[in-house]
């Protein structure tokens, strides 16, 4: 197991080194970088009649422009940007924030606990309800209970998460109809003045919108993913044996069936990994969350390059990480598999 471990944890070395390559090179040339950005600033301060640059040649000066550029590191060919980057990257450091000036290490920490409690509460709250609801669909496959379930989770699969949150939020928001959750943030303004468990119930107050709309989008593949591996067990060779030497069925299922499939399952449980540093975007802009979907999403915007790359390669290694976990979990739920059937 150690040996195939690290293995894998070798072959992510060149695959990460491709990723950076790739990414470095395609947010480099995006039109609209940040020097482009901060002369259109200059420009309009420039326009507005007080800015330092109003009377120059269209607010910016060639000497202005180079310092610029400069400033950014853009006065260097793009390959020798990459090269110094990747250096500082081995040096795990991902650099400073164009628009904050602060370490893209320090504004990943303070957005990662947020991203976090909604992203990893939501995705486990998604497997304890999917699991279930897949095995009892799977013993009442073809029942009214069945298509009535079905009917649900796919209604809900079919919503996209923004549109979901907006809908929310014109229900239970104190929209049209009810005032029942807070409209957006985590915590409400007195938060500071509220005790303990005043604190937490608040925090679970602004949660359960935004959790609902972290939910459903998983709750279709898991739940039939679940049920239709459920059933092909059962109808297998070795739980229709067990059932005709008198094994109640009971046990047949949870003692035999549900274990094998789970196998399934263990494969989408390694992305718990990527929750550490991703966030849906759309619902965090939505709901007005400072997760790390709401950074990202603003760094594009503003094309702050070191915090867009550096939450890309954390999220990358992150994501490979989680598939050698898929791979461990593979083995641990069934140990016929194997390691060295996964390498091949």
């Amino acid at each position: 197991m150690i040996e195939y471990i690290l293995r894998r944890i070798m072959l992510m070395l060149p695959t990460l080194l491709g990723i950076s390559i790739v990414v470095f090179f395609i947010v480099q040339m995006v039109p609209g970088g940040p020097v482009e950005q901060a002369i259109q600033r200059m420009r309009g301060a420039g326009a507005g009649g007080g800015g330092a640059f109003a009377g120059t040649n269209a607010g910016m000066t060639q000497e202005a422009i180079a310092q610029l550029k400069a400033f950014y590191g853009f006065d260097k060919p793009i390959h020798i940007r990459y090269l110094r980057w990747l250096g500082n990257v081995l040096r795990l450091d991902l650099g400073r924030s164009y628009n904050y000036r602060l370490p893209v290490w320090d504004l990943i920490a303070s957005r990662v606990p947020i991203s976090l409690l909604f992203g990893g509460t939501g995705f486990l709250l998604a497997y304890a309800v999917c699991i279930p609801l897949g095995v009892y669909k799977a013993i009442h496959h073809r029942t009214w209970r069945d298509s009535v379930t079905s009917v649900l989770v796919f209604a809900g699969y079919s919503i996209p998460e923004f549109a979901l949150g907006m809908l929310l939020l014109v229900l239970f928001g104190g929209g049209s109809f009810w005032n029942v959750f807070p409209l957006s943030g985590l915590t409400s303004d007195n938060f500071a003045a509220m005790s303990s468990l005043n604190k937490l119930l608040d925090v679970l107050h602004h949660m359960v919108l935004p959790l609902l709309c972290y939910m459903v989008s998983s709750f279709a593949v898991l739940t039939v993913m679940m049920k239709n591996s459920l059933m092909e067990n059962l109808r297998a060779d070795y739980v229709r044996t067990a059932l005709a030497k008198g094994l109640d069925f009971r046990a047949a299922l949870y003692k035999h069936a549900l274990r094998n499939s789970l196998i399934p399952i263990a494969t989408g449980f390694g992305a718990i990994m990527t929750v550490f540093i991703s966030g849906s975007i759309l619902i965090e802009v939505v709901f007005s969350i400072r997760g790390m979907g709401l950074l990202n999403y603003e760094a594009l915007l503003q094309r702050d390059y070191p915090v867009t790359l550096g939450i890309i390669m954390v999220g990358s290694v992150l994501s490979l990480l989680g598939n050698l976990l898929s791979d461990i979990l593979y083995v641990l739920i069934d140990p016929r598999i194997g390691f060295s059937s996964l390498e091949s």
